[in-house]
């Protein structure tokens, strides 16, 4: 750590912050080891073993997967999801991974593992539901698309997305310069400039004073999903976002001070909302021996798009507060806008009237947006009743 950066440690910017360790998730009925994941195996009846398998992907963050963490955001909120998958006779399989912030091409490569595993392990015929949360869902799309441009029947009757990046995800260009700037917590920009970071990010910065675009790695990624047919053409593909389909965000004001530290270490940080237009102030970052401003040119106003929300100024200012007097106006943002999740338009009009639009315009065949802009991946009644309704018989 240099001298002039304090002990700031923890990665921020994608997801909350990490709350109390969440109870342990009950004990699989098996435990398969992949190429590069791991995937737990819930059955709804073990004496007649797997029947009809549904196989959902974690999604980004930075290191492994953890099973306990995502059985409560499946089981333990708003809605108990796994209970009623059981209830009606489906088999549960969650894919993690070992490095979730690997590039989504290799992680793939577990889901594929899985989908193969799954299908020989079935008693019966029953097909299967393959799909994933935020990045799992871009991971599964990938890998079903692969097997079927290779010819390998994954005999899959239905695709699911959950708030998937279809699109790209947002994260503000201050907070990617933010990551950067703090040297003495390399954590954060290495999240930031992480494989499956850059192929999920609508744009991206790799320093400080880097020019927000399209990253390379996304670029290629695109092209690959591209080579392999884009989506999987066999299964029903359906799709559900956090976000709202009216055009109306979660309330966030364009070009406003979100977070301002007023004393200690980073005196004079400022991190603003994302307004339209010309240099546009984003970013502040001041410490004890450097200085440096942000400013964007030609970008939406995303932050306050309608979409599945995180707490990203929210987290950035808590840890802040950690160096000095930090004001946090402005907590949650879009993370990923509704257009992403639903496949129907592009990061550059975040805020179109969805519900306005035809349905069929979508790349999925059949989508459900929240009624509220809610957090990323929450599992609401609404949404999660929705999938269960479409699972195949």
């Amino acid at each position: 750590m240099t001298d002039q950066q304090p002990p700031v440690v923890e990665p921020f910017g994608f997801l909350a912050p990490a709350p109390p360790a969440p109870e342990p998730a009950p004990r699989p009925d098996a435990v398969w080891d992949l190429p590069g994941g791991t995937a737990w195996v819930y059955l709804s009846n073990p004496k007649l073993g797997l029947r009809r398998p549904v196989i959902l992907s974690d999604g980004f963050e930075s290191g492994p997967s953890e099973l306990a963490v995502l059985w409560s955001g499946l089981e333990r909120g708003d809605y108990a999801f796994v209970t009623e998958l059981h209830r009606r006779g489906h088999d549960l399989i969650l894919v993690g991974y070992e490095e979730r912030s690997a590039s989504i091409l290799r992680n793939a490569e577990a889901a594929t593992e899985a989908v193969l595993r799954a299908i020989a392990e079935r008693r019966g015929d029953a097909p299967l539901t393959v799909g994933g949360f935020s990045m799992g869902g871009l991971v599964t799309r990938y890998a079903l698309a692969k097997m079927e441009s290779d010819g390998i029947d994954h005999q899959t009757a239905l695709y699911l997305s959950f708030d998937s990046p279809h699109r790209g995800a947002w994260v503000p260009v201050g907070l990617q310069a933010l990551a950067h700037f703090l040297t003495g917590a390399p954590a954060l920009s290495r999240q930031i400039n992480s494989d499956a970071a850059r192929q999920l990010l609508w744009r991206h910065i790799e320093t400080v004073d880097g020019e927000p675009a399209e990253d390379a790695l996304r670029t290629e990624f695109l092209a690959e999903l591209a080579r392999v047919g884009s989506w999987p053409r066999r299964p029903l593909l359906i799709g559900v976002a956090n976000g709202t389909g009216n055009g109306i965000g979660p309330g966030v004001p364009e070009g406003e001070d979100a977070v301002t530290v007023a004393s200690g270490w980073f005196n004079g940080t400022v991190l603003r909302t994302q307004a339209e237009g010309d240099k546009q102030l984003v970013a502040r970052l001041k410490g004890l021996l450097s200085e440096h401003e942000v400013r964007t040119t030609g970008m939406p106003a995303l932050d306050g798009a309608p979409g599945g929300t995180l707490e990203t100024f929210g987290i950035a200012g808590d840890k802040l507060k950690f160096t000095g007097r930090t004001d946090i106006a402005v907590r949650s943002i879009a993370f990923v806008p509704s257009v992403s999740a639903v496949a129907i338009g592009d990061l550059d009009e975040p805020c179109i009237a969805i519900d306005a639009l035809d349905p069929g315009t979508s790349e999925l065949d059949e989508f459900r947006l929240a009624d509220t802009n809610e957090p990323h991946s929450h599992m609401s009644e609404a949404l999660g009743s929705w999938i269960l309704d479409r699972l195949p018989g």
